[in-house]
């Protein structure tokens, strides 16, 4: 199954924060994106989370395996290399490996192209009563009300994994996250405003038990193009 490496970082700009859109080799890496705050926080006015643990930014770096992966967070290796330097910014990441489930849309942008989209990112940062019951839940459920959203272009839904790091930053530790891509913040905004909306509230209301906070950011995302290896 695929993984996705997040680096989640807090505390400077997005202004100051800078990434190579193209990194540096890092091997086993098949995609790079850059995600940084949207210019509007007007996009979804159902859900306002609070400015304090708005990310400034989230990389994310996808690997055909988890073993790829771990042998590209060993240190002294490129992505040692962005966390260090970003340190001069002040920004502060925290590192999470996830399970990738990709799913279809009805009209998927393609992704060997370098170019930017308008993604919604949330966090399930709580704990399920049972993860299994809500899991079996939410993938049953949820994926086909959100692959109606109008102007959708994708649709993934991660999972956390155990792994071992050579980063030297503290863990996030969300049960899950996901992500809808649009083309736009307008998109994104009137997908947010559709009727699927409303039927994606009501299956919410009827997850297994969950506690803790749902998080729900609006992001300027930027597609690395990388060579095929």
């Amino acid at each position: 199954m695929e993984v996705c490496f997040f680096l989640i970082g807090h505390g400077a700009t997005a202004r100051e924060a800078r990434f190579e859109p193209t990194p540096r080799d890092v091997e086993g890496l098949r995609r790079l994106i850059i995600h940084v705050p949207a210019e509007s926080d007007d996009c979804d006015p159902l859900s306002k989370s609070d400015a304090s643990v708005r990310p400034r930014c989230v990389l994310q770096w996808y690997f055909d395996d988890l073993e790829v992966l771990e042998q590209a967070l060993q240190p002294k290796g490129a992505i040692h290399d962005i966390v260090s330097e970003s340190s001069s910014t002040g920004l502060t990441f925290t590192q999470q490996a996830m399970a990738v489930r990709r799913f279809t849309t009805p009209n998927p942008r393609n992704l060997n192209t370098h170019t930017e989209r308008c993604t919604y990112l949330v966090s399930y940062e709580g704990e399920a009563r049972d993860f299994n019951a809500w899991l079996s839940h939410y993938l049953a459920h949820h994926p086909p009300l959100m692959a109606q959203l109008p102007g959708i272009r994708e649709l993934e839904i991660y999972t956390r994994l155990d792994y071992r790091s050579g980063l030297g930053i503290e863990r996030a530790t969300a049960m899950q996250r996901n992500k809808v891509v649009f083309d736009d913040p307008a998109s994104l905004a009137a997908a947010l405003a559709s009727p699927i909306r409303a039927s994606m509230k009501q299956d919410f209301n009827a997850f297994p038990p969950y506690s803790g906070a749902t998080l729900h950011f609006p992001m300027r995302s930027i597609y690395g193009n990388l060579k095929p290896k």
